[in-house]
């Protein structure tokens, strides 16, 4: 059976991981994807936030699950029983890192292979980073996450704009 773990960040979740998400399924008997609990990052959604979108954006996909994880993650494929990571390419810089990353990840698990995704064209200029700086500044991101994300990053916004307003007058 070949499992796969397709680990991220997924602050926010893109259109390019959904693309990944739904062509790695297509290749695997069972994908895993693995949302990282990085406590020294500071996410702008909480890691039960990313969980629930991931598991709205992967119902329709029936071999695809939810998992969250942290420290290596080497540690979490075997513990899944995975034999495959998946990676999402967008441009060269980051083959470099993720190369590092597959064979550091290679000499701690040998029975682990890593495969590299190259990322659809309409989605090589996209990250998590970019849409949450778009998003800040009202910018349309529509071209950039599902219309569930949307909704989901303008209520964070909301109550995160609302927080800074309720705080203004404190401390005067």
């Amino acid at each position: 059976m070949k499992v796969a773990v397709y680990p991220g960040s997924f602050d926010p979740f893109t259109l390019g991981h959904a693309d990944v998400i739904e062509r790695s399924a297509k290749l695997v008997d069972k994908l895993i994807v693995a949302v990282l609990n990085n406590s020294a990052k500071k996410s702008f959604f909480t890691l039960d936030e990313r969980l629930i979108h991931i598991k709205e954006m992967i119902k329709n996909i029936p071999n695809a699950e939810a998992g969250a994880f942290s420290g290596l993650l080497v540690d979490f494929a075997r513990l899944c029983g995975a034999n495959i990571i998946i990676r999402g390419l967008r441009a060269l810089t980051d083959f470099e890192y993720e190369f590092q990353m597959a064979l550091t990840n290679k000499s701690m698990a040998d029975e682990i292979d890593t495969i590299f995704l190259a990322t659809n064209i309409q989605h090589l200029y996209l990250s998590s980073s970019i849409v949450k700086e778009v998003v800040a500044y009202g910018g349309n991101v529509d071209n950039m996450v599902p219309p569930f994300i949307k909704s989901e990053l303008m209520r964070k916004l909301a109550l995160l704009s609302s927080a800074k307003e309720d705080n203004r007058g404190f401390g005067r």
